[in-house]
């Protein structure tokens, strides 16, 4: 049988709009866009900076050791998150299932547009990386900028553990 559907049942179609009370996963264009305009941002706010006889802001080493706690407790709740829901199967409290599907798609959009501001910062000292204080700020503003990706990359997994598994049994 062609689309491989069970008889009886219409083809699933990858357009197919959600159903009722579902919530589509983050779209991955979206996150880029958004991180384009953090680089925008970024780069935008250091020239503004600048330009008004001020010093941009340099990123310090606890901006870094925060973004990577962050991105571990989350790594480690979509660890979590997908033991319990996807290989136990065990049902979660939804209004548990609902706060942790929305931290992943939060942390997923901001740490998006964070990775984007950090290396529009990185771009901005680039030319003069000479110096030993412009470089220092474009490493530091870059291993943010890596570690943003991180933070995006475990919102998502915790997202995609949110996901409630298809029960194989069970028709609709």
């Amino acid at each position: 049988m062609s689309g491989g559907t069970e008889p009886g049942q219409a083809p699933r179609d990858k357009k197919e709009p959600p159903r009722p009370g579902s919530v589509r996963p983050t779209s991955r264009r979206l996150l880029v866009a958004i991180a384009v305009l953090g680089v925008a941002i970024g780069v935008t706010m250091v020239k503004a900076i600048e330009s008004g006889g001020g010093v941009a802001p340099a990123v310090s080493w606890l901006t870094l050791i925060a973004w990577a706690f962050l991105a571990a407790l989350l790594f480690a709740a979509a660890r979590n998150t997908n033991q319990r829901i996807q290989v136990r199967r065990e049902r979660m409290e939804p209004s548990r299932a609902v706060f942790l599907l929305m931290i992943g798609k939060a942390s997923a959009f901001v740490g998006a547009l964070c990775t984007g501001v950090y290396a529009g910062f990185a771009l901005s000292f680039l030319q003069a990386m000479g110096s030993s204080g412009p470089r220092n700020r474009v490493i530091m503003a870059a291993a943010a900028a890596v570690i943003s990706v991180l933070v995006v990359t475990a919102g998502l997994l915790l997202e995609r553990a949110c996901r409630i598994p298809e029960d194989p049994d069970e028709t609709p």
